[in-house]
């Protein structure tokens, strides 16, 4: 059998992106097979068994190959990103045994890899299996890391301690201090792993990437022609635009029955708003706010006198391991002004940990998003046609802010104080701004427009639909 193997780091926005990845290629390709290997973390990250036997059940062709768990504790990390180095360094013994495996029933055309995933490299090199990289995030940020290594050999400091911005010809001027928290301090586990994940994307036969061309021309060109790594284009493999990808089913293959309630009351209020009206504030799984902040976001939602629909997750923990696992429901009436839920009763709903935002921001009622601009979230959005606030927590988010804000004209920027919150006024502003004001039109007019982009991007003879027919055939052709 004809088979192509995608390897996704932990985490279920990885894993959603690459089974989306998996389902665009046997739409246009269903004489291949799918398979994809599924790395156990040794911490909880959601309700991963369920949402893969609900995937096997509606799509046959593709498989999932549970890899052996390694024992770590994660208390002894510092952080995610030496967890991961450590879990997928360790991994790759078991990867070259499941492609070896694999490989003596099926033939198979390519390997396609998280970037953090870079070690399997030389697994793929070994059995001769073209590899190629798969990059959620956008074309913009992939130009932005993939410049990041001619940064460091040209100064000894830490990102953390330069006041300078990043000039890139594809790009807006982008400061330092935006970058991935791991890249602001050299020399450890946490930058070198990222660095070198992007160093070693050189070496794969391509780059595909969860973007389309019309929302990031300038980007996609550079990356095209090479202009992102200073050494010249013979080091830029070809990259392939085929999103937008997003879980189209967000929030009917979890098989949780408590989230599946949350869903409907969710969409079941949604029904009785008016069109538009609803601002919805989302921050993704690992977005968490202290107490403080959470009432500052309460006071703004208060004052602005929108309607909204807002998930509330608990504020992170001291415990480090319990860091790294799923908590339990809030308690708002604890972590929320007193008072609050039923004051604002008649025009909002505040729901516990979860929400299926797809089907939320898809939704007639929702006219703007307060996002944690994490890339997923950000296609959401876009593919419903609903324009954004940008509030970054963590990741490349700052830098997503920037693109959204500066190059794209689909989102408002929120603004921390110096004590590092965002206060009840600037929410108060910046919701009333999009909800009620010539700007915040301009940005919804312009959120409507990159709505349908997006689907002629993946229509037929779409330049993402396109791009896939070509990566086919450079598996095909050999």
């Amino acid at each position: 059998m004809d088979a192509i193997v995608l390897y996704p780091s932990p985490g279920m926005g990885h894993l959603i992106s690459m089974v989306e990845l998996g389902k665009l290629i046997l739409t246009h390709h269903p004489s291949f097979i799918v398979i994809i290997l599924i790395t156990t973390p040794p911490f909880k990250v959601g309700s991963t068994a369920s949402y893969l036997a609900a995937v096997s059940a509606i799509n046959p062709s593709i498989s999932f190959h549970q890899l052996p768990l390694i024992s770590l504790d994660p208390a002894s990390y510092d952080s995610v990103e030496s967890l991961l180095s450590d879990l997928i360094n360790l991994n790759n013994v078991h990867v070259d045994a499941a492609l070896t495996k694999i490989s003596l029933t099926s033939t198979v055309h390519s390997l396609i890899i998280d970037p953090f995933c870079y070690p399997a490299l030389e697994i793929a090199a070994k059995l001769k299996i073209p590899a190629y990289y798969f990059f959620a995030s956008n074309a913009s940020c992939l130009a932005l890391f993939l410049h990041i290594p001619s940064i460091y050999r040209n100064t000894t400091e830490n990102f953390k301690d330069l006041n300078t911005l990043v000039h890139l010809p594809c790009l807006p001027p982008i400061p330092l201090n935006h970058l991935p928290e791991p890249t602001l301090i050299r020399n450890t586990i946490e930058c070198d792993f990222l660095i070198n994940s992007m160093a070693h994307l050189a070496k794969s036969a391509g780059t595909i990437i969860n973007t389309f061309e019309t929302l990031e021309p300038k980007a996609v060109k550079a990356l095209s022609e090479g202009f992102s790594i200073p050494n010249g284009p013979s080091q830029t493999p070809p990259v392939f635009c085929v999103g937008p990808l997003i879980d189209t089913n967000n929030g009917r293959n979890r098989g949780n029955g408590d989230d599946d309630n949350k869903g409907a009351e969710c969409l079941k209020w949604l029904d009785s708003q008016p069109s538009q009206s609803v601002v919805f504030l989302c921050f993704g799984s690992m977005g968490l706010f202290s107490k403080e902040q959470l009432m500052e976001i309460a006071l703004g939602l208060e004052r602005c006198g929108q309607r909204f629909l807002w998930v509330v997750r608990n504020p992170p923990s001291n415990n480090k391991k319990q860091g790294f696992t799923e908590g339990q429901d809030p308690a708002l009436d604890t972590l929320l002004p007193e008072g609050f839920l039923d004051r604002t009763s008649d025009r909002g709903l505040v729901v516990k940990a979860w929400a299926p935002q797809v089907a939320v921001l898809s939704h007639g009622s929702v006219g703007g998003f307060v996002t944690h601009c994490g890339w997923n979230s950000v296609l959401e959005s876009i593919c419903a046609g609903v324009p954004m606030i940008a509030w970054p927590l963590y990741a490349e988010q700052k830098f997503n802010k920037i693109m959204l804000v500066e190059e794209m004209n689909l989102a408002l920027p929120v603004n921390e104080s110096e004590n590092g919150l965002v206060s009840a006024e600037e929410l108060e502003k910046r919701v009333r701004e999009l909800m009620e004001t010539e700007a915040g039109k301009s940005i919804r007019d312009h959120a409507m427009a990159k709505r349908d982009e997006a689907a002629a991007a993946l229509s037929e003879g779409g330049p993402s639909v396109t791009a896939l027919a070509q990566l086919i055939k450079c598996w095909t052709q050999k």
